[in-house]
């Protein structure tokens, strides 16, 4: 009989899991990615290698925004169903001083299965930033040609980040002996988010171009090591971390507001749903 009702119990918690992963993160996905929208309109166009005023300069900062309304909801709430769910499944059975290694493999499939949704809302929009005119349908490798090179820059994002998150959030409730609340969750995605930017800036500017190439150029030519190498060449140290200040901006921004809401979105969904 205890059995049936531990089972039950825990039947309920990954469903309100579940459910608070899909709504918070769609929310919080959506809404960061709106608000910050001009900033990582200018980042793509700086990084970009036809030129900032070839892409567009200062004109339209959100051209490309109605394929991220699309794919901002799906691809938060895939990544944070992921998230959560190792979570809930590992930590209780794992000594807490090796949670940051459950945080690190959490995120790291969750960053992997929403990539699956964003590479291509990614491409579609970074093109459309940058005014690239493509007069036809863009094939389905075209869209994907970005996976590798995004799953390549948000491991080690995701990598940094989480466990960041996750650790601050830890140091702050020891410190103040009580549950961060969703304001000290923001903060504490913020200074994760800045940092892991950082750290991750010249994977993006190659990601960046190796979506922006044309489609026609070969897959020699789109590797990731080669577009890096290719920046270096052509604009040293400094080309490798293009579009750095919109993009650090923007990242702060939004590591602000993503998880402040989806702390404040998790809090609200776990009050109604049933215990």
């Amino acid at each position: 009989m205890l059995k049936e009702t531990n089972n039950s119990v825990n039947d309920v918690q990954v469903k309100n899991i579940f459910y608070s992963s899909l709504i918070s993160g769609a929310v919080a996905g959506t809404l960061c990615d709106v608000v910050t929208f001009p900033l990582d309109t200018l980042k793509t166009r700086l990084q970009s290698q036809h030129g900032f005023f070839k892409s567009g300069g200062f004109k339209q900062l959100h051209k490309g925004l109605a394929p991220v309304m699309i794919g901002s909801a799906p691809s938060g709430s895939l990544f944070f169903i992921f998230y959560e769910g190792i979570k809930i499944g590992f930590e209780s059975r794992i000594a807490e001083q090796y949670h940051v290694f459950i945080h690190m493999a959490a995120a790291s499939v969750g960053e992997m299965v929403a990539c699956l949704i964003r590479v291509p809302v990614e491409v579609v929009k970074q093109r459309r930033q940058a005014f690239l005119s493509d007069t036809q349908r863009l094939p389905l490798r075209t869209l994907y040609r970005g996976y590798g090179s995004t799953v390549i820059r948000d491991l080690p994002f995701a990598f940094i980040q989480m466990p960041l998150w996750e650790y601050f959030k830890l140091c702050w409730k020891r410190q103040v002996e009580r549950e961060c609340t969703p304001l000290e969750g923001a903060l504490s995605g913020s200074a994760s988010v800045a940092i892991s930017a950082t750290i991750t800036t010249p994977l993006d500017v190659a990601k960046t171009r190796i979506m922006l190439s044309s489609t026609t150029v070969g897959s020699d030519q789109t590797k990731i090591s080669i577009m890096l190498n290719t920046v270096y060449r052509e604009n040293g140290f400094k080309g490798l971390f293009a579009g750095y200040l919109p993009r650090i901006g923007g990242f702060t921004i939004s590591g602000f507001i993503f998880f402040g809401v989806y702390e404040k979105i998790k809090e609200i969904c776990f009050s109604i749903l049933p215990p």
